[in-house]
């Protein structure tokens, strides 16, 4: 099936989506500098301009940056003066995302912070409220992120955390992988908190077999 969904993939990005030029230079440049190959794929990026999008968000939340593949689909979502705050743990991702906005001409619009993605959400304080948050980064700490998410948004927040299935491990309740020990724990936080409505989707082609999660603060 894998290759089925591939195909698939292509024929929707030749359909709907077509060729850029920046977003293939963000890819090679992260396979250049040594990047690990775990970018959403051009189909969820363009879910996720849309999403945010129809959300109208202004200011935009994203917890784990890697080379800004995924931060660039976000920040050509925002209208003039919007701007992205981008959490990163590793300078050197941090540098190559720096490169890759640069040359998307959208360095104005994002703030890359550096750091341990816990720390550095807990010293955001006395900013404007995220409108949008997406959530791609150590799955071990994806409760604590998504409760930060609702501390720093409002009613109406919009909320994706990415790869909520893992190719059916989610499912695996004795599993000693901490990333699906981390997404289980999600479920639990989300389903037992009256603050959000929320729903998960199953997702296949490029990435394989995964899903996303998307919630809206109440």
């Amino acid at each position: 099936m894998g290759e089925g969904w591939q195909a698939v993939d292509d024929y929707i990005v030749g359909k709907l989506l077509g060729a850029d030029d920046t977003l293939a230079a963000t890819l090679a440049n992260n396979s250049a500098q040594g990047l690990p190959p775990i970018d959403v794929s051009p189909t969820q990026g363009k879910m996720l301009f849309l999403l945010a999008q129809t959300a109208g968000a202004k200011r935009i939340l994203e917890v784990g940056t890697l080379g800004g593949y995924s931060t660039i689909w976000l920040a050509r979502a925002l209208p003039e003066g919007g701007q992205l705050v981008t959490l990163e743990l590793d300078p050197h991702h941090a540098r190559v995302a720096r490169e890759n906005l640069e040359r998307a001409g959208l360095s104005d619009k994002v703030d890359i912070r550096i750091g341990p993605a816990a720390e550095s959400l807990a010293t955001i304080k006395g900013e404007a409220p995220f409108d949008f948050v997406f959530i791609d980064a150590d799955k071990q700490n994806n409760a604590r992120y998504v409760a930060e998410a609702i501390r720093l948004g409002r009613p109406g927040t919009t909320i994706i955390v990415d790869n909520v299935v893992r190719e059916g491990g989610v499912l695996d309740s004795k599993s000693h992988d901490e990333r699906i020990i981390g997404t289980r724990a999600l479920f639990d936080r989300i389903a037992a908190d009256p603050r959000l409505d929320a729903t998960a989707v199953q997702t296949v082609g490029t990435k394989k077999w995964d899903g996303f999660l998307l919630a809206r603060v109440l």
